[in-house]
């Protein structure tokens, strides 16, 4: 019996010897393998490759603070005119020098090439409207993980992102920009689409396209709300309306994922921008972008005084898919943006064939009635379920528009086929334009200067003549139209 409790100790000190060897030689792994976690961490820390990220990383793990949204508010301050009573049509005055229209470059193409892109061979393709685009990754973005779900995850992910190798990638952004001609919008949903294909949890990807536009240079901050979702705050002069937005050093910051929605966000997020990242994000669009092409013919008629006009022409539908991403903002913006040259050349030869060797009022006038009478009227809400600004492009293919829409295509071609000052008119429910032009009727003083008053909506109006509702009400405001 002795024995075997002898038997039974000694049994038990080998385990316990064993026991205590196995968790020394588990705590030197432990220890080992945390300070090799140490060491990677440091080196990580070292080898970023930007010294402005060393005091950023420090940067972002401070107490960030609350802020609550103020939602811009809608583009209008009523709701646009239901229906517009038409005028009875009225023949016009004859007055003016007699109309020549000269044609575009006949010699010059009317789709600019577009630039040839070598997609293969790289770690990511994908389709951006029409046009394959590759990139190069470093593979180490892919151990990123937005863990813990806080601001500690959104550093430890910053970290890994600035300790990689992310050059290439960023010149890549940066060909595929200026060779597609993209503007900051397009860029936009470069970089989102682009970041959706590597991280499929959104706000993964949502760290992943603050860190690229941070390091493009652009001033764009990460927020969480309270429920650990991420959000990007976009800085821009521009407003964007129907949109949450947020004030920083007298600066305004849009949520540009939630446009269109009114829900406020209470969000937590740092007060400084990236070092260095001072670009307001523009919305303009001074150039279409050079997508790939994907034709459709469209035709457009009307009728004056019983005879038919008809002008027909081609479009390229990814252009009009691109237009149709575009959140709601300054008027300013689409009254100067183009029509594709392949449109427009058509269209121009058309209307020169109607309204060479007439007066002048008379080719206005034709102009102003092709676009009140070849579109139906119909408000965005009942056709998009939304406020949505048209360009002038999009007015042209489709069936409905409405007051702003009709007035950004009208100003377009005023502008371009009379070489004419056209200023855009808004009311709180209505938008016209005005024309500077020495013609009698109904008309606004800009910069004490006399504007003749044109209503692209107002069916069968003349130039000169404006809805009655409008005719003795000040104008909010006016939207200048740049010069040719």
């Amino acid at each position: 019996m002795q024995h075997n409790r002898d038997g039974e100790q000694k049994s038990f000190n080998q385990f316990g010897l064993f026991s205590f060897l196995l968790l020394f030689f588990t705590f030197q792994l432990f220890a080992g393998s945390f300070e090799n976690f140490k060491k990677i961490q440091n080196k990580t820390f070292h080898e970023y490759k930007d010294q402005k990220d060393n005091e950023f990383s420090k940067y972002l793990k401070e107490q960030w603070q609350e802020y609550q949204a103020y939602i811009t508010p809608s583009l209008y301050k009523k709701a646009k005119p239901k229906v517009i009573a038409p005028l009875r049509e009225k023949k016009t005055l004859h007055i003016g020098p007699i109309v020549k229209i000269p044609l575009l470059d006949q010699n010059e193409p009317s789709i600019k090439p577009k630039p040839v892109i070598k997609a293969s061979k790289k770690d990511i393709v994908f389709d951006f409207f029409g046009t394959e685009l590759g990139f190069t990754l470093d593979k180490t973005i892919m151990n990123a993980k937005f863990y813990p779900a806080n601001q500690s995850g959104v550093a430890n992910f910053f970290s890994i992102l600035a300790s990689s190798n992310y050059t290439i990638l960023l010149d890549e952004i940066r060909s595929y920009k200026k060779a597609l001609q993209l503007n900051d919008w397009a860029l936009y949903l470069l970089i989102n689409k682009l970041s959706q294909q590597i991280y499929h949890d959104r706000n993964e990807a949502n760290i992943y396209v603050w860190f690229l536009f941070n390091k493009l240079s652009y001033n764009v901050k990460l927020a969480l709300n309270e429920s650990k979702n991420t959000y990007l705050l976009f800085y821009s002069k521009s407003r964007v309306y129907s949109t949450p937005r947020y004030a920083f050093h007298g600066q305004y910051y849009y949520i540009l994922s939630n446009f269109n929605k009114k829900e406020i966000q209470k969000i937590y997020t740092y007060t400084h921008a990236y070092p260095d990242a001072k670009k307001s994000f523009d919305f303009a669009l001074k150039k279409l972008p050079l997508f790939a092409e994907d034709i459709a013919s469209k035709q457009v008629s009307f009728k004056e005084h019983a005879q038919k006009y008809e002008i027909t022409f081609q479009y390229n539908k990814e252009i009009i898919s691109f237009m149709k991403t575009y959140p709601q903002v300054d008027y300013a913006i689409y009254f100067n943006v183009p029509i594709e040259s392949l449109i427009y050349k058509k269209i121009l030869k058309e209307i020169k064939n109607y309204i060479d060797g007439k007066k002048m009022s008379d080719a206005l006038n034709f102009v102003l009635h092709f676009v009140q009478k070849a579109f139906v009227y119909k408000r965005d809400q009942e056709q998009f379920g939304k406020e949505k600004v048209m360009f002038a492009e999009e007015t042209l293919i489709y069936n409905a528009s409405d007051c702003e829409d009709r007035a950004v295509l009208f100003a377009y071609l005023v502008k371009h086929i009379f070489g004419i000052r056209v200023v855009g008119v808004k009311y709180s429910d209505h938008i016209s334009t005005a024309l500077y032009i020495p013609m009698q009727g109904d008309s606004v003083f800009i910069n004490r200067r006399k504007y003749v008053l044109a209503d692209p909506t107002y069916i069968n109006a003349n130039i000169g003549q404006e809805i009655p509702k409008y005719r003795d009400i000040q104008p909010e405001t006016f939207i200048y139209v740049d010069s040719l």
